[in-house]
């Protein structure tokens, strides 16, 4: 039997008074414990469409359904408060401490404080904010990276299943971008949670999404794994947006240990040692930066194989082909 879908639009349309579609019938699910990412330009209906998740928009046509239930059939805010939602502006409430601003909804839905704090120190350590250093802190103490992180435990807060996020890392300079990209898709990983994070930046998409749902003033143009998209994209509209010809971008969709060949004797145990878990375009310079053509592959510190130049440059070629 086909496990029920964390969320899913049907034929979801959302149409203002003064113009065309915002949203134009889309209809997709996305599963439980799935990340997926909703990409596209700038006003292809992204944002609309995850603010319809949570009801702060209403569809003008269609059903939403979380779990299963049609979300106009919850009462709006008992809804929210079930649902994650990190936005770009992060929204910390400046008069409130770190641990005040996490405590929100825990708070809200009456949990006891023995329970909260708990909730509290387990969930700063996960965003490496520790709850003795940074609980007492307020937001204007706080670097950008470091409120971002405060949003994500916020909206963790009551343990939600499902997380919306909006850009929430577009205001980031791109080294603090890319360590919160690698600590989401990690705590993800670890959590089990239903992600969707919706963003115009191609290399984060493909960085993040377990499956890609791309936008095109207002309509699904193609969903499906980042894999697939590069190698078979839908039209020209998404071979453009994706660049699908760029070799090493496709090396950012595959991981090494998708590619890794076992070691044959003891020769093998010579050269650098890449993360099972790290994609082929990591691994590809690491390689060139070593200097060596083949490196050992580790998998929580074993050793689990080897890959070479070679094996990553044509899993990049042949993308799409046997996946």
């Amino acid at each position: 039997m086909t496990a029920q879908p964390a969320l899913e639009f049907r034929h979801v349309s959302k149409t203002y008074s003064t113009g065309s579609p915002a949203v134009d019938d889309v209809s997709f699910a996305v599963a439980q414990g799935e990340f997926a990412v909703i990409l596209g330009p700038s006003g292809c209906g992204k944002t609309t469409l995850l603010k319809m998740v949570n009801r702060l928009q209403e569809p003008s046509a269609g059903e939403v359904l979380v779990g299963g239930r049609d979300t106009r059939a919850i009462e709006p805010t008992a809804l929210r408060r079930s649902i994650g939602y990190v936005i770009q502006q992060v929204g910390l409430f400046p008069h409130m401490t770190v641990a005040q601003n996490v405590a929100v909804v825990p708070e809200l839905l009456g949990w006891h404080s023995d329970k909260i704090q708990a909730r509290l120190q387990t969930l700063l350590e996960l965003v490496r904010l520790p709850f003795a250093e940074y609980g007492v802190r307020y937001p204007a103490e706080l670097s950008g990276g470091q409120q971002q992180r405060v949003g994500l435990a916020r909206a963790l807060g009551a343990d939600p299943g499902l997380l919306l996020m909006d850009e929430p890392f577009g205001a980031l300079d791109a080294i603090e971008r890319a360590r919160l990209q690698s600590e989401l898709a990690g705590l993800q990983r670890q959590l089990g949670k239903t992600v969707v994070f919706v963003t115009h930046d191609v290399d984060e998409a493909l960085r993040l999404a377990d499956r890609i749902v791309i936008m095109r003033s207002g309509k699904l143009v193609q969903a499906d794994k980042p894999h697939v998209i590069l190698a078979r994209p839908a039209d020209s509209f998404v071979a453009e947006l994706v660049n699908s010809n760029d070799v090493v971008r496709r090396m950012s969709v595959i991981c090494v240990r998708e590619v890794v060949v076992p070691a044959a004797n003891e020769s093998d145990a010579a050269g650098p040692v890449i993360d099972a878990n790290a994609d082929l375009r990591n691994a590809f310079s690491q390689l060139l930066l070593s200097g060596s053509d083949s490196a050992r592959v580790a998998d929580e510190n074993r050793v689990i194989g080897r890959v070479t130049i070679d094996r990553i440059l044509e899993s990049a070629r042949t993308l799409g082909v046997d996946r």
